[in-house]
Formats: C-alpha cells, structure tokens, sequence
C-alpha cells in the first residue's frame, strides 16, 4: 500500500496501528543498514582485526595486539567525538580486548581469534536448540528489533514454522563458518585464520540478513493480500 492511500472501513480522522501493512515496516536496506551499522560499521569493526592480521605477519605479537586495540579505541572515541551511535565500535573494541589480552596472556597470536570462536559456538547452539523447543530466536529478535516488542507471530502458525525454519538456516550457518575458524586455530595457521575471520564475518551475516527480512515481509505481505477486507 503506498502513502496517500485511505484504509477500507477506517472512519476519517481515525489513526490505525495495526502492525500488519508492510509499509509501517523500515523498509529492507533500512533494516540491514541498521543491524550492520551501515558501510562505515561494517569496515570500521573489521579494521582493528585487519591491523592485527598485517602488524602480526610484518612483526610480533604484541605490537599487533598494541596496534589492534590503539585503532579500536581511537574508532570507539572519534564516533563519540562525533556523536555518532558507538554501539557497534563498543562491541568491536570489547571483542578486540579481550581477544588480546587471552593472546597477550598465552603468548599465542591464535588465541586472538579464540573467543570469537567460543561465541560462535555458543550462539550457533543456542539457535538450533531454540528451534527444538519452538521458540525459535530469530523470531524473538524480529520481535524486539523490527516489531517493536510485539509478538503476535507466536499465535500464527505459518510464521512460526518461518521462524523456526530461519532459525535453523542461521545455526547451521553460524556452526559451519566457526568450525572452518577453529579448524584453522587447531592447524595453527594464525594468517589464514585472520582471513577467514574477515571473510566469514559480514558476508554470510549479510546474506542471512537478506534471506530473514525477505522471507519475513513476503510472508506477511501476503497474508495480508489473502486476508478479507472487512469493514
């Protein structure tokens, strides 16, 4: 339904809230802008590992784990100096933290990459069990990031089986790029890894991204065609 348009058996003046028309939704790009941080998120969360990959191979440890956390913080205060959302530099740099000081600690370069690795275990689980028991959390994030807090999918059957079905696609995903990652952490191949790191992080949540709001708004969308028009 396009703007200008007036809803059948709505008396003038009176406003509708209803959450079921699609145009009441941020449209796609807006809702992957917003969960990705838009293009300059995305590349300045993937600096601080970029530096540590180039100052690790032209060094040692510690002046890239020194160099890695230096640009996640110099990135966390000019977003503030900006007044820029720091959401996801302050999720960068925590991840960087700690990350360095398991690596500073140990004194192994791959262990830099070892709670990324853990998290994505924990998370890729977590996703398939919420699936099992039908609470799928893709469906509760919907709730909470898009809807507004509602929840009226649970009393709807076939965007429950969506749900579910979504939150298996992004376990299934989430366990297999991890286990590519801690592949390469047990072989100790600390460049590749950094790789990998970089090349599993945005691309394949980009593309879940796409897949969840395409097939969530399609499903809506067309129960709301199939739906009589009452009033």
């Amino acid at each position: 339904m396009t703007t200008g348009q007036h809803r059948v058996g709505k008396p003038d003046g009176e406003s509708d809230t209803g959450p079921t028309d699609d145009d009441q939704l941020p449209s796609l790009t807006e809702q992957m802008a917003e969960q990705l941080g838009g293009w300059r998120g995305m590349v300045e969360s993937s600096i601080p590992v970029i530096v540590f990959v180039a100052v690790n191979i032209v060094t040692e440890l510690r002046p890239a784990v020194i160099a890695s956390v230096a640009v996640a913080v110099a990135i966390a205060a000019l977003r503030l100096a900006q007044r820029r959302p720091i959401r996801h530099a302050v999720n960068g740099l925590f991840g960087v933290g700690v990350g360095a000081l398991i690596a500073l600690r140990t004194g192994n370069e791959k262990d830099f990459y070892l709670p990324g690795i853990l998290y994505g275990i924990g998370y890729g689980l977590v996703l398939l069990g919420s699936a099992v028991v039908r609470q799928p959390l893709v469906g509760w994030l919907w709730s909470v990031i898009v809807a507004g807090g509602r929840s009226e999918w649970r009393q709807d059957p076939r965007l429950v089986r969506t749900f579910t079905w979504l939150t298996v696609l992004w376990g299934v995903v989430w366990l297999a790029k991890v286990g590519v990652q801690a592949a390469l952490y047990l072989a100790d191949m600390d460049t590749a890894l950094g790789v990998a790191r970089l090349a599993l992080g945005y691309p394949p949540y980009a593309l879940l991204l796409i897949i969840t709001i395409w097939t969530v708004r399609r499903v809506t969308r067309a129960q709301a065609i199939a739906a009589p028009v009452t009033g």
